[in-house]
């Protein structure tokens, strides 16, 4: 099931990686604790945030905080990704990993994936999934870290811009819905109008106000057919 798109992200991931072991190496941080940030954060722009505010001077409590305000983008990945994977014997002990593992990267994967497994297989399947994944960020982690004296801050910049990009051409990638890609389009629109008002949340007021007018048309669309 290996596939050009899976390799693009997987390429895509290690690219982020070196530069977050990069901006690691810069912030004084270890190379085991940036792994074991890896591990168990498993988000890059949660660890970004780690990284950026530690080494600030904020306070443990400030940064996990703004951790997990990031990380409140993944909870509608995880609601959507487990229904597909569960079946009536699955018990809750079998889906920790698997939450763990669902971030953007692995919640595109699993939508596009998961269909051709047989259902009984898929919590395997993802486990090995995000095992293969996790591999790729800690080499790159640890590569990064170690190019850090080498890498340029600009070089560094673009690389973690690669993230975003990959991720808004998968999300393109898989708009099956009118309404799905007016969202993408209406969100992609109203960002840099509302980027002016400069109130710190311009991702999120885009991203909600769009979404809620294509959930919108969609709700139309659907009334109207009936």
């Amino acid at each position: 099931m290996v596939s050009v798109a899976s390799t693009v992200l997987s390429l895509v991931l290690f690219a982020t990686y070196l530069g977050i072991g990069a901006l690691a190496h810069d912030t004084h941080f270890s190379l085991g604790w940036v792994l074991g940030s890896t591990l168990l954060v498993w988000a890059g722009p949660a660890q970004i945030i780690l990284i950026s505010t530690l080494g600030s001077g904020a306070t443990a409590v400030q940064a996990a905080i703004a951790v997990t305000v990031s990380a409140i983008r993944l909870f509608p990945m995880v609601v959507s990704v487990l229904p597909l994977v569960k079946t009536p014997k699955t018990k809750r002990r079998h889906l920790v990993l698997v939450t763990h593992f669902i971030a953007v990267t692995l919640w595109v994967e699993c939508y596009r994936l998961l269909p051709k497994v047989p259902r009984e297989r898929r919590i395997a399947f993802t486990h090995g999934l995000g095992c293969g994944l996790l591999v790729v960020c800690l080499v790159a982690t640890t590569l990064g870290y170690g190019l850090a004296a080498n890498l340029p801050p600009l070089f560094g910049a673009a690389i973690l811009l690669l993230t975003p990009l990959a991720f808004l051409l998968s999300t393109a990638r898989n708009c099956k819905e009118i309404s799905d890609i007016l969202a993408l389009v209406l969100g992609i629109a109203l960002f840099p109008l509302i980027s002016q008002l400069h109130t710190g949340v311009d991702i999120l007021i885009s991203g909600v106000t769009a979404g809620t007018i294509a959930y919108g048309v969609h709700w139309w669309r659907e009334r109207a057919r009936a």
